[in-house]
């Protein structure tokens, strides 16, 4: 395996399932309920690739971005320091919606195509080789129709790849739904999913998290035990069966 193939996302075990990382270029989206820690995964994996020379753009379309740095500031990985560097850059996608005049409700094919141009040449210009759309849910929410979803997921996981960037898009799903997007699209136009879960045991929540497919490299399906800790961030470790 050629390293430079690999986009390393600094948890140990994940890049071990993923038998050595994520294929660079790939899009992959982190699927999940509420509270599972797709935003946290995300923020990290843009960290743990700053550590590695690697810039990071995180586009927010849940949280303003002063929250996102409020919530993000309990976990030793996140540093404004990394935002002022200039390694780590945190964008507001309704922010720059508005900016251009773009509708707020539902958007034509032209503005569907701004916004596309939009993020490709920040990408570009910050020369950012990790990107995070956050949730890719809330932004097709106002792109509406499937055929124009499937177009521009087509066309932004096209262009990012040209850029050597690899892309997480967190995707909300309702919880125990069988699916791993809102619109049914994304799940099969991404080159990966990684499904964060939960399961109940004695009355607790326990959070989870499975590679489901991963394009162009070898990897398991096993399912982990996710926690989160400020000193670590997210942390795996393996279920046994019998604890089910």
């Amino acid at each position: 395996m050629v390293k430079d193939t690999r986009c390393i996302t600094g948890i140990d075990t994940l890049d071990t399932e993923l038998n050595g990382g994520i294929p660079v270029g790939s899009t992959v989206l982190i699927s999940g309920g509420s509270g599972v820690g797709k935003t946290t995964l995300s923020m990290q994996f843009l960290a743990n690739g700053i550590e590695k020379g690697e810039r990071g753009v995180f586009f927010t379309a849940t949280e303003t971005v002063p929250k996102l740095k409020r919530y993000q500031g309990v976990y030793e990985f996140f540093s404004e320091d990394l935002i002022k560097s200039g390694d780590l850059s945190v964008i507001d996608l309704w922010s720059i919606s508005d900016r251009l005049g773009l509708n707020s409700e539902a958007y034509s094919f032209e503005e569907i195509n701004i916004l596309f141009e939009v993020i490709r040449d920040i990408t570009k210009e910050l020369d950012a080789k990790r990107l995070i759309i956050d949730s890719i849910t809330s932004l097709c929410y106002r792109i509406q129709t499937r055929e124009a979803i499937r177009d521009f997921l087509f066309k932004l996981g096209a262009s990012l790849t040209a850029l050597n960037c690899t892309t997480l898009l967190t995707s909300e799903i309702p919880p125990r739904l069988f699916q791993y997007s809102q619109y049914e699209i994304e799940e099969f136009i991404a080159d990966g999913i990684i499904f964060l879960g939960d399961i109940e045991r004695k009355g607790d929540l326990i959070r989870t998290l499975q590679v489901i497919k991963m394009r162009g490299t070898p990897h398991g399906r096993s399912r982990f035990v996710l926690s989160m800790s400020s000193e670590s961030g997210i942390e795996l470790a393996p279920m046994l069966k019998s604890e089910l």
